[in-house]
Parts: structure tokens; sequence; C-alpha cells
């Protein structure tokens, strides 16, 4: 077979297979725009941290600026297609309007990103100081995007947002849908193979390790068979809560108490109290322990478990 029998081949293929072209539609936002967007925004988060040269201070208001004008442009641009593949009657302004608020985002976005990284500081004993933590740790940058783009989110931009944290899953083996609602002081230890769903609620002071996931149970389904959007499936997990390693919990009313702690391996499509201690036990399924009760009783710790967290 020829070049010329493949080229016929693939174009019939284009002309009989819809739901994988979009030839002669709107010009959908460009993964390299939004990847550069996802590196500068990472800039203006952290200044002077992952440039070529020392930033010296008086440098800071000129080099701030032309960045805030490349990005806004950038970002106007990538947002009108989004909008303009949403069917926006008037795309153009509806994304200008759109970036300004985003940008203006951005002084809140750094006050709660550096909860995050004084979390991960705080959490882990191996690192040595907080510019380890941003240039070293891919928590801050999957973290970090993700409320960025949760903004967007919130802006009912299509597209766009999870591109952003399509960059950061890519970069890091992290997966946190921009929907998902996250207080401060958050911290993913090691970073690794996580997932996080759309309609998850973290609460504040929250530490989850490598491999964990707050999924969903199962698909609420319409006459037709199709999953239905839109609906809770995620958990809520409140504030100053633990998760350790290969942690799985699921489901959209599944809640798990303020001060818990999650032990590795765990199986959960039940909501904890408050306080307690989950873990799994041999070929049992999980066991609930109330930490106050355990304490009280004077029992030994659980192995693998850090009770004073």
């Amino acid at each position: 077979m020829t070049l010329d029998d493949i080229q016929r081949d693939l174009l019939a293929s284009y002309e009989n297979q819809g739901g994988i072209n979009h030839i002669d539609g709107s010009n959908l936002p460009s993964d390299q725009s939004v990847n550069w967007l996802a590196a500068e925004i990472m800039h203006l988060i952290f200044p002077g941290f992952f440039e070529h040269k020392a930033l010296a201070k008086s440098d800071v208001p000129a080099i701030t600026a032309a960045r805030l004008k490349a990005v806004c442009q950038r970002l106007e641009a990538e947002v009108a297609k989004a909008l303009k593949f949403a069917n926006d009657p008037d795309p153009v302004p509806h994304a200008e309007e759109i970036a300004c608020a985003l940008l203006q985002k951005l002084p809140s976005l750094r006050d709660v990103c550096q909860t995050d990284v004084q979390a991960a500081y705080e959490g882990d004993p191996a690192a040595r100081s907080v510019e380890e933590i941003i240039v070293a740790y891919p928590c801050v940058l999957v973290i970090s995007l993700q409320r960025v783009a949760h903004e967007l989110y919130l802006l009912k931009v299509p597209l766009l947002p999870r591109m952003l944290t399509e960059y950061a899953h890519e970069r890091t083996g992290t997966d946190i849908h921009p929907g998902a609602q996250i207080g401060s002081h958050f911290f993913i230890d090691h970073c690794t193979g996580v997932v996080i769903g759309e309609t998850a609620r973290i609460g504040n002071h929250v530490k989850i390790y490598q491999n964990v996931t707050l999924g969903a149970k199962s698909f609420e389904l319409d006459e037709n068979g199709n999953p239905v959007k839109g609906v809770k499936r995620h958990p809520d997990i409140e504030d100053h809560v633990t998760v350790y390693p290969s942690a799985t919990i699921l489901g959209g009313k599944t809640v798990i108490g303020r001060n818990s702690i999650i032990g590795s391996n765990v199986w959960l499509m039940k909501s904890v109290p408050a306080d307690s201690i989950v873990y799994y036990e041999g070929d049992r399924t999980s066991v609930v322990r109330n930490q106050a009760d355990r304490k009280k009783k004077n029992e030994p710790e659980v192995e693998g478990l850090d009770w004073s967290i």
C-alpha cells in the first residue's frame, strides 16, 4: 500500500467517522498556548523562583507589567476560543471580562498558595527550606494551577480549566479536577498517582499521600442510560484530616469527619465521624476507631500509623 492509498483511506475515515474530527469547527484552545499560560502564571504567583537569572527587586515592576500584559493577551485569546466553542454569541468581550476577573484574583491566590507551601514545609521533615518546596515539590505546581483553573471553572469557561490541570497532571502524575473545592494549607506528600474528582470538597489543613483516590462510587443515569452531569459524586474531607497512601474514598455522600486519620489501603464508601481512625486489618474490612477512646483505654498504636498527627 502506498502513502497515496493510506491518505485516501484516512480521508474516507474523516468523512465517515464523526465524533473524533474537529474539521470546519471553531478554533479550539491551543495546548501550546495553555502550557505557556500555565508556566507564566506560575512565574506571577512565585516571582523569582523560575527565572533564568536572579530577579532584582528594582526590576520586578517592569517585568511584572510585561508578563501581565502578555498573559492577559494570551488568556483573552484562548478564553475566546473556548467561549466560541460553547456558542457564546459575543465571545471576545466576554473573554476580556473573564481574563480580567481571573488576573484580579492573583493576589488572593498567592495568599492561599503560600499556605500550601507552608503546609508542605511543616508536613515533611525532609524539607530543608521553603525554597526547596517551591522549586522541587510537584504538589506546589499541581495545587497552584488547580486553584487557578478552579477560578476559570467558577466563571464557567469550557475546556481551558481542564487543560490547565492536565498540564499539571502530565508533569506530576496527580489529577485534580478544576471543579474540586480545596481549602487552605493543603499538602500532597510525594504527589504521584493522586486522583481528586470534580465534586470533591476538601477542608483546611488536609494532608494526603501518594495514590489516594477521592472518587465516585457510581454514576446516576438518565432515561437513555447516559451519565447525569453535575451531581455530587465525590467525597468531602473535613479540616485536619490525614489520608495515608493508596486509600480510596468514594461517593458523593461520603464525609470524612474533621481530625480523622485514614490508613493506607483503606477502601471507604461510607462516612466517618470526626476524630476517627480508620485502618485495614489483615483480610478484614476497614476498622473505624475513635481516637479519644483508644487513648483513654491506653491501647497500643496500630503499626504503620502515626497517631500523633
